[in-house]
């Protein structure tokens, strides 16, 4: 997704528009400025200021997702991102003290084996800007096999530059059928091919080679967010 659909979905959620008419009235202009900006790919700068003036948005937020989505409210202006008294200012620019909204994937795809099917987006979700290094998707996990140890409805982030398997590591790959699925990955004792297993042992284990996982990897699971 583009930044221009990024911020438009952003402004979208937080007026609670649905179409271009509505986004039209809540700006003030007309339907036709909101096509032209989809066509040049880019919001106009007074849609922020606008936005701010009548709702207290955060145009930082808007544009990228970071910081807090409003810097006024009926209790009168909240910092974006600054330090309380006695605080440290050097903090606030650990990117584990920003956040991001991101899109989250969801599992269900249609995988044939040629080419990498696109992911559907199933939800956003605030997380902090550190774990949303380059290269990482977000995915809900939409099934039981690794429990206890990644439970259905976690948020997992998946580096997809990680795909040279490493034995005992967690890794999200396609499966026809099934689309995404999540399997801790092990190289057999022949060290020709490799082995998928899930935590729950009512799944049944599978054997891969070493070309056929390299077509299938997604990435490594490097963090994980859940209910305990």
């Amino acid at each position: 997704m583009s930044l221009f659909a990024e911020a438009y979905e952003r402004i979208k959620f937080a007026t609670h528009t649905r179409t271009q008419v509505e986004m039209a009235e809540v700006l003030d202009i007309r339907q036709s400025s909101i096509s032209d900006a989809k066509r040049r790919n880019s919001v106009p700068a007074d849609w922020y200021m606008k936005l701010f003036e009548k709702f207290g948005l955060n145009p930082d937020w808007l544009k990228q997702g970071i910081g807090p989505m409003y810097l006024r409210t009926e209790h009168g202006y909240v910092p974006q991102e600054g330090p309380r008294d006695g605080e440290e200012s050097a903090y606030y620019r650990d990117g584990a003290a920003k956040s991001v909204i991101c899109t989250v994937h969801g599992m269900a795809c249609e995988y044939t084996g040629k080419g990498r099917p696109e992911l559907p987006a199933v939800g956003k979700l605030a997380l902090p800007l550190s774990c949303l290094r380059d290269h990482v998707l977000v995915m809900r996990m939409e099934a039981r096999n690794m429990e206890p140890l990644l439970c259905e409805g976690a948020y997992l982030g998946v580096d997809a530059s990680a795909v040279h398997p490493v034995s005992g590591m967690i890794y999200a790959l396609y499966a026809p059928s099934e689309g995404v699925i999540v399997r801790r990955v092990f190289l057999d004792g022949k060290q020709q091919d490799y082995l998928l297993r899930s935590e729950s042992g009512m799944f049944p284990e599978t054997r891969l080679s070493s070309a056929e996982l390299e077509r299938r990897l997604l990435g490594r699971v490097i963090w994980v967010l859940q209910d305990l």
